[in-house]
């Protein structure tokens, strides 16, 4: 059993059908947002299950109603990690090839939004999808990803309109 602090400094325990009820209410959203920034679901797995074993061993330590934000932050700094690792390493006969150009026309906007959110920088895309996807504040995206409220304020209007100029760009080709 598991104990946490409550709102008056007593302590409160964290069972097991809290634990689960925070799987069953969060660890799609995290599994998506984790996705949208590496594209691989395997990998996505991984991340989702490493922040949920995270969180059980820390489970002392976290508040059941800031759950959510503790494992997007979590699995955030795994994936982060993750792909860290991946860049350190190198392998030899395991290239990827860039995906292929589109020539087909694009009738769908949320096809053209996914392309365009692919575009973008590592963490503009991290910090657009807290925000627009998952509605996180300015502040905790901040909490989540380190950077000061300006940054991600910045960070998520460079984003935006690069997402407009090429929303724009692809109008064009419809």
């Amino acid at each position: 059993m598991f104990v946490l602090p409550d709102k008056k400094g007593k302590r409160k325990s964290m069972n097991a059908r809290e634990y689960n009820q925070s799987v069953d209410w969060y660890s799609d959203n995290v599994f998506r947002f984790i996705l949208k920034n590496i594209r691989d679901e395997e990998r996505a797995r991984d991340i989702v299950q490493d922040s949920y074993e995270k969180l059980w061993r820390n489970a002392a330590n976290v508040n059941f109603e800031k759950v959510k934000s503790y494992l997007f932050t979590t699995a955030y700094h795994t994936m982060v990690d993750v792909l860290r690792k991946d860049k350190r390493q190198t392998y030899t006969d395991d290239y990827r090839t860039a995906e292929g150009t589109h020539d087909d026309q694009y009738s769908d906007l949320a096809e053209i939004l996914n392309e365009a959110v692919k575009q973008l920088p590592d963490i503009q895309r991290t910090v657009i999808l807290l925000r627009d996807y998952e509605g996180y504040s300015y502040k905790e995206i901040g909490d989540i990803t380190t950077l000061s409220e300006a940054q991600v304020k910045v960070y998520i209007y460079r984003a935006r309109v690069f997402l407009k100029n090429y929303i724009g760009k692809m109008d064009l080709v419809v």
